[in-house]
This record gives structure tokens, C-alpha cells and sequence, in this order.
């Protein structure tokens, strides 16, 4: 398992999250979100039930401490974190799992990285404007609201990963 500074990053990262779902308003059409990178980023070795649990309680400490609806954080996290060995497999292939390593922006590169990312934070926005909308906004407002949201946290997510890479020779360790 990884050492205890990637869970010091996670929880400050996590309190970064929670200012800016609770502050910072860009507009109705954009939602700038990074949790999603945050749950692709957990070490492999946690499996998926640990994983669903620590994404389930983040979530609902990000809703409790932010302005959102209790539960809706939590229940777009849990898809992110359900298919997250999916995604690792899909995107950069069973290897990882037989080494037993974690996803690095050092040895699989930025741009599948990206493609993880965008994968992870398409998931979690479907399942966060279906809910939050709930059916009472039109298709082409929510559609503008998932792309923008969409570009702004796949950016924003990738800096994020380049910057704390959860690398072997990184500030992850």
C-alpha cells in the first residue's frame, strides 16, 4: 500500500474540493469537479469494496461540508469508484495489475492518463446532472453543463495528477 503522504494529499485535496463546491460558483454550467481523479488514483491493493467505502465517505463529507444535496457527491463517486478497475484495465491494460503497481503519470503518460481521466469524469457527471437536474432541466442546458463541466474537471483533474503524480519516485510516497 502506498505510504501515508498519498492519503495526507488526498485529504487536503478532498478539503480543496470542499471549498470550491462550497465558494466558488463558476456558473450553471459548469460543475468543477476532481474527485474523480482522486478515486482513479487509489492504490490498486485497496480492491473495489474499499474502494466503493472510502469514495461513499467522501462524497458525503464533501455534501455535508459544501452546499450540495446530502448524497449526491456520494452517489456519483460510487459508479467512479465500481468501475475504476475497468477503466485501469481498459485504458492500460491488465499489466498493472499483475505487477501490482499503481497508475503513475511517469510510467503510463499523460496521454492515456487523460483518457482515464475523462473516462472517470464523464461517469461521475452523468450520474451528477442526471440526479441534480432530476429531469427538470431541458437536454441542451444539462448536455452544456456536461461538457463544459466535463472539459473544465478533465483539465483541471490532469494538472492535478502531472503536478502529484502517485508515482514511485514522486511526492505521492
Amino acid at each position: 500500500m502506498r505510504k501515508p503522504q498519498f492519503w495526507l494529499y488526498y485529504i487536503l485535496l478532498v478539503a480543496a474540493q470542499i471549498v470550491i463546491a462550497a465558494s466558488l460558483n463558476f456558473s450553471p454550467l459548469v460543475t468543477f469537479w476532481y474527485l474523480p481523479m482522486l478515486v482513479l488514483c487509489m492504490p490498486i491493493r485497496l480492491g473495489t469494496s474499499l474502494t466503493l467505502i472510502i469514495a461513499f465517505v467522501t462524497g458525503l463529507a464533501v455534501d455535508f461540508l459544501s452546499q450540495g444535496v446530502l448524497g449526491l457527491t456520494a452517489a456519483s463517486l460510487l459508479p467512479v469508484a465500481f468501475t475504476k478497475n475497468l477503466i485501469i484495465r481498459l485504458v492500460f491494460g491488465s499489466e498493472v495489475f499483475s505487477r501490482g503497481e499503481d497508475i503513475s503519470v511517469r510510467r503510463q503518460g499523460i496521454p492515456k492518463m487523460a483518457i482515464a481521466i475523462v473516462m472517470v469524469t464523464a461517469i461521475f457527471l452523468l450520474v451528477f446532472i442526471a440526479a441534480d437536474g432530476a429531469g427538470t432541466r431541458p437536454f441542451l442546458f444539462n448536455l452544456g453543463r456536461f461538457s463544459l463541466s466535463l472539459l473544465a474537471g478533465s483539465v483541471f483533474s490532469l494538472i492535478l495528477v502531472s503536478i502529484f503524480d502517485p508515482g514511485e519516485s514522486s511526492r505521492w510516497k
